[in-house]
């Protein structure tokens, strides 16, 4: 399928008419200027040798030189489908605590920030491995399948907070669960997994989990975020030290035993973070001891450009063009110069029109160069300015509005993002660049948790490339969190149904005393009078009934707490 990559430059091939414009007008100039000589036998005799269709041959010549000039800057390509690339390397799956208590500041700016740097470096330098994610707290959830498309396993990671998990705690037993789960069982080597965690309030069941995946051949390496003394946690809703139950303020501790031990049932290596260029260079020494596999993946798109020719054409028209005389033979002194004139003329006409549109596109490219320079050095404000500044310089510039969306949401500033992608989407062609469009726009719409949102861009995504495998897996994700809201907001609306019963008895209760005395003298039995210790009893026995609807509610609904009473 073919496209030009700067559409925007063909609006230059409106001055092809001008060139035909500026072809008229000598010619009516000419014939003014032999009208004013008077003698028309001696104007044929002056101009015996001239050549009226060779005049006209090398216009046209010039204007086709012209419009493949044009061409040749609008870089027409066409789309050769996906690239088969051969790589070796393991598949590492990254499990990382978001807790509360990661917001402990006793590693600055916090335990989870740092966790985040450490993660983003390693991502780095793992070119050819396949990444995935887990965050877990109370539960553990599957944020990311193995890919190796790093840069979204940054965004995921730059993304994720302690609201990312609404159940408290440290779960590390299910984060290992599903970190097994997300390899490919039919193996029994090349599989990582990291946990990076402050190990606190951690589960009886890790220790044997630990031991069952290092006997499927996954090695767990785990890194200890946090100090063995402790301190406070800044609560970020209210920016106060978090308290318990009792007013205390809660100090959250490193449980380094715990990961020591994770970390030799799992035969990998335990670190304690103090510099992040240390754990991240051990870490990349201790995944290259391992066996790499050989696999086979589809790059993004493989396009081959056919501005080159263009350029030849023009070159050769140009040069075609000052060989062809205007002049049959016995060519004067007067003619030759009179066709040097009517060259330069059209030469500067070319020239006047090419450069502008040239230095046109230097300018965005310049601009997006340093946008990129900035995203590097997660300069992301600065990004956004350069690749804002290349947008509105050229609104259709498909790579500052693709970039400009990954800057918005690498600075947190997710409907922005979105708007990007779109704007993006409505200018491009290339149905490869609009899937990877439709996916980062889903991948900040789940972030967002716009669950129905994500789903569209995914199948959107899944549309233009069906062979996208995480577009896929992202999708069948999406799919299971809109399950369960709908599941959540059943059992909701089932919990009010069996409340009712009891707000009418109380409305029966709140009847003021002439209707209560009404209802006494109306047909059937005289209510017997409840005695205090009645009273007391039936109060009991209603509280059990609602406790016992609360416990089936629990079993019925997954998200349930098992311990509610700590939630960091």
């Amino acid at each position: 399928m073919f496209s030009f990559q700067h559409i925007e430059y063909l609006i230059a091939l409106a001055a092809v008419p001008l060139l035909y414009l500026f072809y008229f007008s000598i010619i009516n100039w000419k014939k003014k200027a032999a009208a004013k000589i008077g003698d028309k036998q001696l104007v044929q005799a002056l101009i015996k040798n001239y050549s009226p269709r060779r005049f006209y041959f090398k216009f046209i010549v010039i204007a086709i030189a012209f419009a493949s000039a044009i061409i040749a800057l609008a870089n027409l390509r066409s789309n050769n489908g996906s690239e088969k690339i051969t790589r070796r390397g393991t598949d590492v799956m990254i499990a990382l605590d978001v807790s509360k208590s990661m917001l402990a500041q006793d590693v600055k700016p916090d335990r989870l920030e740092r966790a985040k740097k450490i993660l983003g470096k390693l991502i780095d330098k793992l070119d050819n491995d396949r990444i995935g994610l887990v965050i877990f707290a109370g539960r553990a959830y599957l944020q990311m399948p193995l890919t190796v498309d790093h840069e979204a396993a940054k965004m995921f990671i730059g993304s994720v907070t302690p609201e990312a998990v609404p159940t408290q705690g440290t779960v590390i037993a299910d984060a290992l669960q599903m970190c097994a789960s997300a390899f490919d069982t039919k193996e029994k080597k090349y599989k990582s997994v990291i946990l990076i965690s402050d190990g606190e309030d951690h589960d009886d069941k890790a220790s044997k989990v630990a031991t069952q995946m290092a006997g499927e051949g996954i090695v767990i390496h785990t890194i200890g975020i946090g100090s063995p003394g402790g301190t406070t946690i800044i609560d970020p809703s209210t920016g106060e030290v978090k308290e318990d139950e009792d007013g205390n303020a809660v100090i959250t501790r490193l449980n380094e035993k715990e990961l020591i031990a994770l970390a030799e049932k799992g035969k990998g290596l335990y670190q304690l973070y103090n510099n992040t260029d240390e754990v991240v260079a051990k870490l990349k020494a201790q995944l290259n001891t391992m066996d790499q596999r050989v696999f086979a993946e589809n790059s993004s798109a493989n396009y081959k450009n056919y501005f080159q020719f263009f350029l030849i054409i023009t070159l050769l028209l140009l040069i075609a063009e000052l060989l062809i005389p205007e002049i049959r033979k016995n060519v004067n002194t007067n003619a030759v110069i009179k066709n040097k004139v009517t060259l330069n003329k059209a030469l500067f006409l070319l020239i006047s029109i090419a450069i502008p549109s040239f230095l046109y596109a230097q300018a965005d490219k310049s601009l997006i160069k340093k946008g990129n320079e900035a995203y590097t050095k997660n300069e992301y404000g600065k990004a956004i300015e350069n690749y804002k500044a290349a947008a509105d310089k050229n609104p259709g510039n498909t790579v500052a509005q693709y970039n400009l969306g990954n800057a918005f949401y690498k600075n947190n500033k997710s409907s922005d993002a979105v708007k990007a992608y779109d704007d993006f989407l409505q200018a491009a062609v290339d149905p490869v660049d609009k899937a990877k469009a439709y996916y980062n726009k889903g991948v900040v719409l789940q972030n967002s948790n716009k669950i129905n949102e994500c789903i569209d861009a995914y199948k959107n995504a899944l549309k233009l490339l069906p062979g996208d495998d995480d577009a896929r897996k992202n999708l069948q994700k999406a799919l299971q969190q809109q399950k369960k809201q709908q599941q959540q907001q059943q059992n909701a609306n089932q919990q009010q149904e069996q409340n009712k019963p009891e707000n009418n008895t109380e409305k029966e209760q709140d009847k003021p005393k002439d209707e209560q005395q009404k209802d006494s003298n109306s047909p059937g039995p005289e209510p017997s009078r409840m005695t205090r210790q009645d009273a007391e009893e039936k109060l009991k026995a209603l509280q059990q009934q609602e406790k016992n609807l609360q416990d089936k509610l629990r079993k019925v609904n997954p998200g349930s707490s098992g311990r509610p009473d700590k939630d960091w």
